[in-house]
Formats: C-alpha cells, structure tokens, sequence
C-alpha cells in the first residue's frame, strides 16, 4: 500500500464555530496537509476562493479539497456549495467538497448530495472517519456528471458485491464522455448526460501511482491527529459550560417578552442545540449530543414558544450541566439512564400543562 505525503495538497476549512474550526485545522496539520486555510462562513470561504482567479499563475489553486460545515451565516455551506458547483467565478467547479454538518438527517444529506457534494461527514466525528473521507477522495473520485438538472459528481455509489444490482437508468454507452475540463455547459437536450473523464491530479499530487494501489496515511501522523482530539477534550466542558449558560441566559430574556415576541430568542437556542448537538460525542461526551439532538428538535421551527417551552429549555440544559458536572462519559450506565427518564418526565409534565 502506498504511503501519501499530503504536504502538496491545500485544504480550505469553513467551520463558524471557532473551538472546532481550531480543533480541525489541528487535525489536518497533524495529517501534515500542505496548507490550511480557514474561513468562518461561506461567504468568506466565496472571497477567498476569488483569489485563485486574481492571481496570474499557471495552476495555481487556493485550495484542492473544501470541507465546509453546513449551517453558517450569512451564507451556510448550501449556498457556498451551490455557488462552487455553478458560478462563473468560481475557480474550479470540479473541486472536492466534503460537507460537515451535525444534523447529518436524510433531508440535509439528500440536498448536499443534489447539489453536488462529493462525501458528506457526519458530526460527532472521529479522526479515522476525517482520515477515511480524505483517502475516499483521493483513491476512489467519482467521475463529474453533468445534465440539464445537474452538476456534480456520480451520485450512484457502485457496490460491486454479490447481490450487486445495476439500478441506474442511464447507462454508460448512453452518456457522451467528454476529457476537457473546460466544458462546463449544460447539455441541450433535457435527456442527455455528460460524464467527463479526468485525470486525478490528487492522487499525482500525493505521490500514487495512477489507476494503481490504495494509500494510507503514515500511521504516526494518525496517532498524533489523535492525541490532539484528545487533548481537545480537556477544553470542551469549558467550552459546553459557555454555551450552557448562553441558553440560560436565553431563556430568561424570553420569559421578559410576550409569547409572539420569543421567536428570535428559540432561533438562537435551536442553533446552540445544534452545536451542541454536533460536538458532544466528538470528545467523549454522547450523551451531551443525545440531549443536545433533544432540545434541538423541540426548539425548531414548529415550536410554540410557551412558558412551559422555556421550561423545556432549562430541563435539556440542567441534565447536560450534570453530566459535564459528574464527568459522565459513554452512555453513563444507570446514572445517564436516571438522566433520560428525569428528562422525558418532566417534558412530559410540562407538555399536559395547558
């Protein structure tokens, strides 16, 4: 198997939560990636981006894979990948675009996946799945495919097992291959499918042999991605703690306004549920992630925003201080199992009161 030296690939992370952004940009560093650009949301990773066409060199590229999260603002990672995939100004609609996300649900996946996206990553992550995603990317890229409808890479995955059973419609002697990256145009016809035929400069740039074995990473370099996601743990309830006391806070300004008025307060509250709900698991804590996809869900945009809600907030946010105060890690046996049942009851109590 061939060992890779990342050192000539560049990597454009978008994250807007400044502990992981840090976090991954370490992680990346340790996998010694060439250069890590950071940008805090897609409209910045969009200017950052622009520079490629502004700088007069043969080849040159900001950045040869984008990992972005999916909900940001002003621009969350929809928007920018949807922007990569189709605008002029784009540097290169071809690049590789993993999206990072926490609410990792059927409905997100499915739009990344339409609009383009090549992998999507779930959030808790581990280093393996960073590292796995990466070596996706580089051994097995999926051909681009382009239609009236579309552009982006493959989305039919090949599974090439026994029971493997051929389920696209378009065939391979249907579509017209085309070897240019520079024809980029939507077909004419609305049945007519382009695949287009590239060579994979990722895996020149890593020093594999074209067409030939997998790679890997150097085991070392894995170890040492590792440490750091754990020394990161050590951070995390100070950081949880912050965020925690961010919803108290909400929480008592929505009680000052009247029911019609919280409605920016519970959008604030739903997006600290999704952090939390993304990171928890990440550093030992899954039960930080089970509550936080909890509150996140009762948070949305259906929620009615009572009294008896705001109570809801403060139950999610009292069991998720306990378990960073008890430091209960894993499932937390009979004690995160007293968590839940406390937590269910007292939803439940509150959600009779009329």
């Amino acid at each position: 198997m061939a060992v890779y030296d990342l050192d000539r690939i560049n990597i454009l992370l978008v994250e807007d939560n400044k502990f992981i952004r840090r976090l991954f940009a370490d992680i990346l560093r340790r996998f010694k990636v060439g250069q890590v650009l950071v940008a805090k949301n897609g409209a910045e990773a969009v200017e950052m981006l622009k520079v490629s066409e502004d700088i007069m060199i043969p080849g040159f590229r900001v950045a040869d894979i984008v990992i972005s999260d999916l909900m940001m603002a002003p621009i969350d990672g929809l928007l920018f990948l949807r922007w990569l995939r189709s605008s002029k100004d784009s540097p290169n609609r071809f690049m590789p675009f993993v999206m990072l996300s926490g609410a990792a649900d059927s409905e997100n996946v499915k739009k990344a996946r339409d609009l383009g996206a090549t992998e999507f990553l779930a959030k808790p992550f581990a280093v393996e799945t960073v590292y796995k995603h990466i070596l996706e990317i580089i051994d097995r890229p999926r051909p681009f495919i382009t239609s009236r409808e579309y552009f982006g890479p493959d989305r039919r995955r090949r599974d090439d097992g026994p029971e493997f059973t051929e389920l696209r419609v378009t065939k391979d002697s249907d579509i017209t291959l085309v070897y240019s990256a520079d024809r980029v145009v939507k077909p004419k016809g609305p049945s007519d499918v382009w695949k287009f035929v590239l060579p994979n400069s990722l895996k020149d740039k890593v020093g594999g042999i074209r067409g030939g074995e997998l790679g890997e990473i150097p085991s070392d370099l894995l170890e040492e991605a590792e440490a750091t996601l754990e020394r990161a743990a050590l951070d995390f309830t100070d950081w949880a703690e912050t965020y925690l006391a961010n919803l108290s806070g909400l929480c008592d300004q929505a009680l000052e306004q009247k029911q019609e008025a919280r409605r920016r307060y519970f959008a604030e509250i739903n997006m600290l549920a999704h952090e939390l709900r993304g990171q928890g698991g990440t550093f030992g804590y899954p039960l930080i992630s089970v509550f936080g996809k909890g509150l996140y869900e009762v948070t949305g945009i259906e929620c009615e925003e009572t009294d008896n809600a705001v109570e809801i907030v403060k139950a999610h946010v009292d069991v998720m201080r306990a378990v960073l105060r008890e430091k209960i890690a894993g499932d937390g046996g009979e004690v995160g199992r007293e968590l839940k049942k406390t937590l269910e009851a007292g939803i439940e109590k509150l959600m009779t009161v009329t």
